[in-house]
C-alpha cells in the first residue's frame, strides 16, 4: 500500500552537502539545462532540506529524497534511500 501512495510524490536525487543539524540533511540537486536565450548548457543547483531520522546519510553520499508534509520552516522532504556511499577519506586508515 505504501508503494501506491508514493507514486504521486515528487522524488529527487542529489548529493549530501551538510549533516550538521540533528535529523536533517542538506541535499544539493544538480541539473544541466540549456540557457533559454543562448542555448548553452548551464548547470543549475538547488538545495533541499530533508528529514533523516536515523542519521544514515553521510557527507558526500548520493541520496534519493521524497516529497513530504512540511516538517519545519524549511524541511519539506524525507530521505528515501542512500543510492551511493561517499568514498571514505578518513586518516585513521592511513596511520602506521
Amino acid at each position: 500500500m505504501a508503494e501506491t501512495q508514493n507514486k504521486n510524490k515528487n522524488e529527487k536525487v542529489g548529493e549530501v552537502v551538510s549533516t550538521k543539524m540533528a535529523k536533517t540533511i542538506v541535499v544539493q540537486v544538480t541539473r544541466r539545462v540549456p540557457h533559454p536565450l543562448y542555448k548553452r548548457i548551464v548547470t543549475k543547483r538547488n538545495k533541499f532540506y530533508a528529514h533523516d531520522e536515523e542519521a544514515q546519510a553521510k557527507l558526500g553520499d548520493v541520496v534519493r529524497i521524497i516529497e513530504s508534509r512540511p516538517l519545519s520552516k524549511m524541511k519539506r522532504w524525507t530521505l528515501c534511500e542512500v543510492i551511493r556511499r561517499a568514498v571514505d577519506t578518513s586518516v585513521a586508515g592511513l596511520a602506521e
